[in-house]
């Protein structure tokens, strides 16, 4: 950094709240707003359509290498093909145009298409996996019969995985039939819907691992999971699924069930074989290490804690019996003893408190990447995650994993002109020069480009981000 940089990034810091917490925070100690922080250059990657004047809603964005194109949606329902320079946003379908009659719940912050996962072998002329790709959606059709159903609350709207088959990969525009639905589930309330869809990367052809689709779901919504789901072995809410999208063995005969799934011989008729991991409230976003494998999981708190967690195996992340690392009591209170107190449960690596001064008014958790790129050489090996609504960006070690706790967390700022600023801050100043007002949240996501490129997504100004090396 500059001299003068390094002045505006002083100032800026003097700034920001330091007001104390409040004493029955489990995380009393506010995370650092200055050492070891990150400044990495950002530019204007891409720009996304409004729909009806408002900012476009994007949850994913990925690579597909087959076709040398990133794939990125918005909620309500187009998915758009990116150029690899960023210079070329295309619609690619509109999984909410009538031909469909996938009817799309987009109303509220939480509902509407969720995510989208390109199979491996998509570009991959004669090839099992080609010209398919999955979409997960909120749908207000409740027609059809579900194949999960809560077993109490409302019927809201379902939850639908559906696989499209292009006829032509690399066509400009879809150009296959209509979508065949996978999974369909009844959900209880408005809030909490599904996660993320995605293909462990790091799995190679003809591994028992590759193909394998993995899918989250939350706990069915409301607060404090009141149908008691996500511990619970016969339900699909508050899980990880591990599907084979092209199998046929699940009991709807739709999908696949691997025979290497955690609870597949467990000898219980009730347990669901599709689980990999369960115990999640809200996990939104999942990634993979290339170096270790590691798998890690951004799981959106109550009231009280935020955490990122491994993955393993037919493991039990905890809720709700306990939020990170303490006991969970009520939407308002955490145990302060005990923590970290029952064998048998994974534990967060790195968590932080709903409280801190950084955070204000809101905070929810999502998961970034483990970089181990070259091309930015500050970011190597690190985890980077970030906390949805303020735009806050934050990393800890992937060589040196943290044992819970907000202790080994730090920033990255955003230097796009000289100033390093939050996520929060640039979308603000990009809706001033759009005329519009300014944003109160981010609603950051992060997409990940070709060889390792780490983008931002917001829902604040429909622009795209990129992470780039600093200029010579």
């Amino acid at each position: 950094m500059t001299r003068t940089t390094c002045l505006l990034l002083a100032a800026w810091l003097m700034a920001s709240p330091v007001c104390a917490q409040a004493p029955d925070d489990p995380f009393p100690t506010p995370i650092q707003a200055t050492e070891g922080m990150i400044p990495v250059r950002v530019v204007e990657f891409a720009s996304l359509p409004d729909i009806g004047g408002v900012a476009a809603r994007p949850m994913m964005l990925v690579t597909e290498p087959g076709t040398r194109r990133m794939f990125v949606n918005d909620m309500r329902g187009p998915l758009y093909s990116v150029s690899y320079d960023g210079r070329s946003v295309r619609p690619y379908v509109d999984i909410n145009a009538s031909m469909w009659g996938v009817r799309v719940q987009s109303e509220g912050r939480e509902r509407g298409f969720q995510s989208f996962a390109f199979h491996p072998q998509f570009g991959q002329a004669g090839t099992p996996g080609y010209g398919r790709f999955y979409t997960l959606t909120d749908s207000e059709n409740t027609g059809p019969r579900p194949d999960f159903t809560p077993g109490d609350g409302g019927d809201t709207h379902d939850s639908v995985l559906l696989e499209w088959t292009a006829r032509n990969a690399a066509a400009e525009t879809y150009d296959g039939g209509a979508p065949r639905e996978l999974m369909r589930m009844q959900q209880p309330f408005a809030n909490h819907n599904g996660g993320q869809l995605g293909f462990d990367p790091t799995a190679q052809p003809g591994s028992p691992e590759f193909g394998l689709l993995y899918v989250g779901f939350a706990d069915g919504g409301s607060g404090g999971d009141p149908i008691n789901l996500a511990q619970n072995l016969a339900s699909p809410f508050g899980k990880i699924m591990r599907i084979d999208p092209m199998g046929r063995n699940s009991a709807n005969g739709k999908y696949g069930i691997p025979d290497a799934n955690p609870f597949v011989s467990d000898n219980n008729p009730n347990t669901l074989g599709e689980i990999y991991a369960y115990g999640l409230r809200n996990p939104q976003r999942f990634a993979w290490d290339s170096r270790t494998r590691n798998m890690f999981v951004a799981d959106i708190g109550q009231n009280i804690v935020e955490k990122v967690s491994l993955v393993p195996r037919g493991g039990n992340l905890g809720w709700n019996k306990w939020e990170g690392s303490y006991r969970y009591i009520s939407r308002a209170e955490v145990g302060l003893t005990g923590m970290r107190g029952e064998a048998g449960i994974t534990y967060p690596i790195v968590e932080y408190g709903q409280l801190d001064p950084l955070l204000q008014p809101q905070s929810a958790v999502t998961m970034g990447y483990v970089y181990r790129g070259t091309a930015i050489p500050r970011l190597s090996n690190l985890v980077i995650f970030g906390d949805n609504p303020s735009g806050e960006i934050f990393y800890v070690s992937a060589d040196t994993l943290p044992n819970g706790g907000q202790a080994a967390m730090r920033r990255i700022l955003l230097n796009a002109d000289g100033t390093p600023k939050t996520l929060l801050a640039l979308i603000q100043e990009k809706n001033r020069q759009q005329g519009k007002t300014p944003a109160t949240r981010a609603d950051l996501r992060f997409g990940q480009g070709p060889d390792g490129q780490i983008l931002l997504l917001n829902k604040g100004d429909g622009t795209i981000r990129l992470m780039t090396p600093d200029q010579p």
